[in-house]
């Protein structure tokens, strides 16, 4: 019933629109690996290459969502898809010359990441609070979420069936879906707020700084997870003579994902935001250790799809608890910089896992997924033991 009224809100043609236009974050890291590695002919030199992509974008994003608080979604939207796009056809090119340019390339299509998921969670919180329906928040982040590992189930799937053509496909069809849908759906959101981009930056509600540096941190942790997966599926598949493989592979980390994520909306109330938080971080340590024991048996696709089922829950507590911390005239920015801790994580995650594919094959790389999920529960128990941080939520 909850997902059936949301579908009145915005209308039915923003949900496949929606969909679509987060496709090109879906698959530029993984897609980066991949056309870098073909290039280069080194893990390392590829998984520093999507690290300097991801770093990039952790800085580009709160600009991003800055800006759009300050001039409107539309405005941004539309410039950093066009200059995205350009971006990752420059990285094409660049794949034919030598490393200096690729990494330089890289960089710039991660600067210029339309910050899509910010700006359509926010502009769910408004339509929702203008309508009243501030109770179909948590349903509408849900539903997020779950697209979101939906497509980071399509993104992968399509890069492995490109790869099979050519290593700079995927990228290609990047930049189509950039111009294709990207741009569309951020000429379909809306400009409203005006109020709040007209006041003087002095007169902006300040954010609050320490609970989002704890959720930028949890967010970071959750993306050296992403990065961890996605170079040691890369090694795996390429390991057992089946590189067009790793995107099938990593799509199944997705699919029990996509469906936590879908049940989060029948969640009881009385299950607070900062419980769930606690107890879905401790849930994504247990599916990354079910990961690295499943890659050492060799039972990746189980373990894949299992390690999945604790991604999204956890993700969502971060975006629900980050709106209701955020003030109404930084959503954006707060969103943000929070989505820019994934990037960061996954940059990290990259490089490191990168480096002890070189080494010691995929087990090395999967290593990295546990120990970062162990980093990710310490904010998560920070918050529930510190009063300071925890008390907004409560009494908002």
């Amino acid at each position: 019933m909850a997902y059936r009224s949301l579908l009145r809100v915005p209308g039915a043609g923003f949900f496949p629109l929606g969909f679509l236009a987060r496709l090109p974050y879906a698959t530029s890291a993984l897609a980066t690996l991949v056309l870098v590695q073909a290039a280069s002919g080194s893990y390392a030199f590829a998984g520093l290459a999507a690290a300097a992509q991801g770093c990039a974008n952790a800085l580009g994003g709160p600009l991003s969502g800055a800006l759009a608080d300050r001039h409107g979604h539309r405005l941004v939207g539309t410039v950093t898809a066009l200059a995205n796009a350009v971006a990752l056809s420059g990285l094409v090119a660049a794949s034919h010359t030598g490393r200096a340019s690729m990494l330089i390339a890289a960089a710039l299509s991660g600067l210029t990441q339309p910050p899509v998921g910010a700006l359509v969670r926010v502009h769910w919180s408004r339509l929702l609070r203008t309508s009243g329906r501030t109770d179909l928040i948590s349903t509408a982040f849900s539903y997020e979420a779950t697209v979101d590992e939906i497509s980071f189930v399509a993104g992968p799937a399509i890069v492995g069936l490109l790869t099979s053509l050519s290593p700079t496909a995927p990228t290609v069809a990047a930049v189509a879906l950039l111009v294709l849908a990207t741009l569309p759906f951020a000429l379909s959101l809306s400009d409203g707020e005006a109020e709040h981009r007209e006041r003087p930056p002095s007169s902006r509600t300040p954010l609050p700084r320490l609970p989002l540096v704890a959720l930028f941190l949890a967010m970071a942790a959750m993306g050296t997870v992403f990065g961890a997966v996605q170079t040691g599926v890369t090694a795996y598949a390429n390991d057992s003579g089946h590189p067009g493989s790793a995107g099938l592979l990593y799509a199944l980390f997705g699919i029990g994902s996509a469906l936590a994520g879908a049940a989060c909306a029948w969640l009881p109330a009385r299950f607070t935001l900062i419980h769930r938080y606690v107890t879905f971080a401790a849930t994504l340590l247990l599916g990354a250790l079910t990961l690295f024991i499943g890659v050492s048996q060799n039972a990746v696709p189980a373990a894949m799809t299992l390690a999945g089922v604790t991604v999204a829950p956890y993700m969502i507590s971060l975006y629900a608890l980050t709106e209701r911390l955020a003030p109404p005239d930084r959503a954006t920015a707060a969103l943000s910089i929070l989505c820019a801790g994934g990037p960061l994580g996954t940059a990290s995650g990259q490089a490191l896992a990168g480096y002890l594919a070189d080494r010691h094959g995929s087990t090395g790389a999967f290593l990295v997924a546990p120990i970062a999920a162990a980093a990710a529960l310490l904010p998560a128990v920070a918050m529930l033991l510190a009063d300071s941080a925890v008390r907004p939520v409560r009494t908002r």
